[in-house]
């Protein structure tokens, strides 16, 4: 079995602060939660911040051995 830590999106996720831009201007969330919990606050991010206006998608998703899903949102700061 594999350690959490040595994967290498853990690495990247630690990089910086999970809701501040990074350098290429994108926000990015990482979330783990259980798979209807994960649904559930994906569509609240793409309600609250809809696709026309801040570019949100889901960048990267996983299913973790526990069942889990493991996923990050990534949008435009801003709707300017």
């Amino acid at each position: 079995m594999r350690s959490d830590r040595n994967r290498p999106f853990d690495a990247f996720r630690r990089g910086s602060s999970p809701s501040a831009p990074r350098s290429d201007g994108w926000m990015r969330e990482t979330y783990v939660l259980p798979r209807e919990d994960a649904r559930a606050k994906a569509r609240e991010i793409l309600v609250r911040f809809p696709r026309a206006a801040y570019m949100t998608e889901v960048e990267f998703w996983q299913e973790l051995d526990d069942g889990r899903i493991e996923f990050t949102m990534r949008r435009l700061p801003s709707a300017d």
